[in-house]
């Protein structure tokens, strides 16, 4: 686990840290989200700005895209000043009055804040080193057992933002087993995500859209449910397959040459020997209650960031009486906690002022409309598979599951009337865009965040990931590809 003597999880890796060559000269995540900011705010002084008028939904409590509105309207090109700003509005709009990134920011903070306590008590530290020894040999099998879990989060209630809580646990652990930091980053990563993919009451992506696209949520289930299933056996089969590589020669890890620079970072202080005391497992009884109480809260209870951060804040000091580490020790180990992610927080604010360039540009809706010319009048499998693209490129600039069921669907979704093809299909088909493409994306708060948690640079995760992208990408076109053959989907 991080603690305040060691590096900052958003702190730039040292020379010996590095490889030599490219890699050593590949952009930080920084670096690279804010030249993805001044990209986008140049489109806006070539991209045509247009919008579509939108409705008051009342089922989805929000306003909609009506389809066949699209109209030019005058252009709002990006200036220096609006890039400068963008990353401040990107953690809450000054104009609107509105928070963006700021509440995942701090709870970001808040976690990092919990954990700086819990470290403290030494308790996790024990637990991990006494499971690891009553593990040996078995720990392959935690790889699936926790995918599988966070799967099920992600097809149920669209786990995703609230996953940043978890990369700090069971890294460490992951590195104790002898594996690495990538492992740890998409046991959780990967394994939300390919139940996102394959969501299936999932009300921020399946259930939205559907509403939004005019149909029940249920119809088109069985399609995501295979889906769903055989992505999970994927991508299991391609993380233990990665993990034991690594473990068998940590010199093909991605990131081998930090092997030794991770290992101090997420250091176990524990030790197989160590003595496990009734008040290590009080504290981890109380660790794990917690995490369990922000699942019931987000999934049952309509929790969010707000929640979720009061919900943390409360835990940590709870286990600072139970840990009596006393009023300075737990102030400086809470303090000491939420700047290890301090970096962390401000990376999600800067993700989020891409979307806040293109917005603002009114070049969005502009994009939207050209995909939507690109796909009418296509065949069955041609439409379907172009809805998919259509999708994929969508979902890098609107990185928000939700918000691109809401602007995509009811201008998409009508169109699969005249190619003959289900809209539930066409439900389908986003979701499993949106999916893929937020296993990767730069403008994701949940990937730039869990990067920089994990301290792995975009381009090694790239490295890591590409093959299992190709694997996904091939799956879902052919199950949409042959459903769209028998009309639709059961």
């Amino acid at each position: 686990m991080t603690t305040a003597t060691n590096h900052t999880s958003g702190q730039a890796e040292t020379p010996a840290d590095l490889p030599a060559g490219f890699a050593s000269r590949f952009p930080t995540a920084y670096s690279i989200l804010f030249g993805l900011i001044l990209f986008m705010a140049a489109l806006t002084w070539f991209v045509p700005a247009g919008q579509y008028d939108r409705v008051q939904n009342e089922a989805l409590g929000r306003e909609v895209a009506v389809p066949g509105t699209y109209k030019a309207v005058d252009a709002v090109p990006q200036s220096l000043f609006d890039i400068f700003l963008a990353p401040v509005n990107g953690f809450y709009s000054q104009s609107a009055g509105t928070a963006n990134a700021i509440d995942v920011s701090l709870f970001v903070l808040i976690i990092g804040g919990f954990l700086g306590v819990v470290n403290s008590t030494g308790a996790v530290n024990a637990g991990i080193a006494r499971a690891m020894n009553a593990l040996h040999g078995r720990e392959k099998w935690m790889i699936p057992i926790m995918m599988a879990l966070f799967a099920a989060g992600g097809t149920t209630y669209g786990m995703a933002e609230e996953t940043l809580a978890f990369y700090v646990l069971i890294i460490p652990v992951m590195i104790a087993a002898r594996y690495d930091a990538v492992t740890g980053v998409a046991i959780i990563l990967v394994g939300a995500g390919i139940g996102v993919l394959g969501s299936t009451i999932n009300p921020f992506a399946t259930t939205i859209a559907s509403n939004a696209a005019g149909i029940p949520f249920t119809t088109g289930m069985m399609l995501r449910f295979i889906i769903l299933g055989a992505g999970w056996v994927a991508c299991v089969a391609y993380v233990m397959w990665y993990a034991e590589r690594v473990r068998a020669n940590p010199e093909l890890s991605i990131v081998a040459s930090m092997k030794a620079s991770n290992e101090a970072h997420f250091k176990l202080k524990g030790d197989a020997d160590d003595q496990f005391t009734m008040q290590h497992k009080l504290i981890l009884v109380l660790f794990t209650l917690t995490f369990g109480v922000m699942i019931w809260g987000v999934s049952s209870q309509g929790w969010w960031m707000a929640e979720m951060s009061g919900l943390f804040l409360a835990g940590a000091l709870i286990i600072g009486i139970v840990g009596w580490v006393g009023e300075k020790p737990f102030v400086d180990a809470f303090i000491a906690g939420a700047r290890d992610l301090l970096g962390v927080a401000l990376i999600i604010g800067l993700a989020r002022g891409i979307v806040v360039i293109m917005d603002a540009g009114k070049i969005t809706d502009t994009i939207l409309h050209w995909g939507e010319q690109a796909i009418q009048g296509l065949s069955a499998i041609a439409f379907i598979n172009g809805v998919f693209a259509v999708e994929v490129l969508m979902s890098f600039l609107v990185p928000s599951t939700s918000g691109l069921a809401v602007l995509s669907m009811p201008i998409l979704a009508p169109l699969a009337d005249f190619a003959g093809v289900g809209r539930e299909l066409v439900v389908t088909a986003f979701q499993s865009a949106s999916g893929l493409v937020n296993l990767i994306t730069p403008t994701s708060a949940v990937v730039v965040g869990a990067l920089a948690i994990g301290r792995i640079s975009y381009d090694k995760w790239l490295k890591f990931v590409w093959p299992l992208l190709l694997i996904l990408t091939v799956m879902v076109v052919a199950a949409l590809s042959v459903t769209a053959m028998q009309g639709g989907a059961a």
